[in-house]
């Protein structure tokens, strides 16, 4: 009997099929000195505890995308090592901050399942926890991914497709208990932009460029713990390339986006996103954001932003998002809706 784990195939899913994922991470302060280093992530809350103590809390928490990898990294053994693509996400809720020194672990659901049109895979959906060492849920989210088929033959299943919610509703947006942006320090943060100074429809250059390297994003991807092939054997892929991991993307442009939303200092919800077109080393990475939506919160001094967040390959000032066709255009790389807290 092997004593090796070549990974669950499409044929290995059921709906209603719960997945414990293994290896628990205890996430430390040297964590976030890493994700830092890997990318050029400036916010306020997330960088000095000095800050964090004046909006109310304890002190500053693990950034929220470092969160999310790690839950995400656990999730890949099971989920995506045989992915042929991470396709998209939805309803995500960040339910209360990772603190240094928290635990965290993983658990999945499969809620849906539809083999594709070539009988060589199919698209699997889960909705995936996050809990920290009191079970206390930190996130959750969906996801849906194209998983390989082991054979071909084997019969598809009755197609299942969830529906989805177009985006998370404002009421149902968490803020931190003790959150309070009344003493919001504006010039500390470093920009003066409040919620009010934000229109729906605005969009924002984030001017910045970074090109990616081969080095930095399997650093990532492994200090997440994400064993997905595609990222890290070159004879897994017909044209012998590693994709960048797609988490690797959406920390770089978040990081990217302070320049002009370093006020959007805590995400809240995932309402949808999409990995448009991959990414490999040596692309360079720019972004912009739309402003979808706004809300009021019940916390002192806090709104909400809805902000779709795209990243691209292209020049200098690009915002293009889809051609004539109604497709991602080519040097789209991500295109991320979310909710993010911002001082009134």
């Amino acid at each position: 009997m092997s004593k090796t784990n070549p990974g669950r195939f499409f044929e290995d899913y059921e709906v209603g099929q719960v997945i414990r994922h293994a290896v628990p991470r205890t996430i430390a302060e040297g964590e976030r000195a890493l994700y830092h280093a890997l990318y050029p992530a400036r916010h306020a809350l997330y960088s000095s505890d000095e800050f964090a103590a004046g909006c109310g809390l304890e002190s500053s928490p693990i950034d929220d995308l470092l969160a999310f990898h790690v839950v995400f990294g656990k999730t890949v053994p099971d989920i995506s090592v045989n992915a042929v693509a991470n396709l998209g996400y939805a309803e995500g809720r960040w339910l209360r901050p990772v603190m240094p020194g928290d635990t965290l672990r993983a658990e999945s659901q499969v809620i849906g399942l539809k083999e594709n049109s070539n009988g060589q895979s199919g698209v699997v959906w889960v909705r995936t926890v996050g809990l920290n060492q009191m079970n206390e849920p930190v996130l959750d989210y969906i996801r849906w991914v194209m998983v390989r088929k082991r054979d071909a033959a084997s019969p598809a299943p009755e197609p299942q497709v969830p529906e989805l919610a177009p985006s998370v509703a404002p009421e149902n947006l968490v803020v931190p208990d003790g959150l309070d942006f009344s003493e919001y320090d504006f010039e500390l943060a470093g920009e003066p932009h409040r919620w009010g100074d934000y229109a729906i429809g605005e969009i924002i250059d984030h001017v910045d460029g970074v090109t990616v390297e081969e080095a930095e994003h399997m650093l990532a991807t492994r200090l997440w713990q994400n064993t997905a092939k595609v990222h890290f054997d070159a004879t897994f892929r017909e044209d012998g390339r590693r994709l960048i991991y797609g988490g690797h993307v959406i920390s770089m442009a978040r990081a990217l986006s302070f320049n002009g939303l370093a006020n959007a200092q805590m995400i809240v919800a995932l309402n949808a996103g999409a990995h448009a077109n991959p990414c490999f080393a040596g692309d360079t990475i720019r972004a912009w954001s739309e402003v979808l939506d706004k809300a009021e919160t019940d916390a002192p001094g806090i709104g909400a932003l809805r902000l779709r967040l795209v990243a691209h390959k292209g020049a200098a000032g690009t915002q293009t998002l889809r051609g004539a066709d109604g497709k991602y255009a080519q040097d789209v790389l991500l295109d991320l809706d979310y909710w993010a807290l911002v001082p009134l």
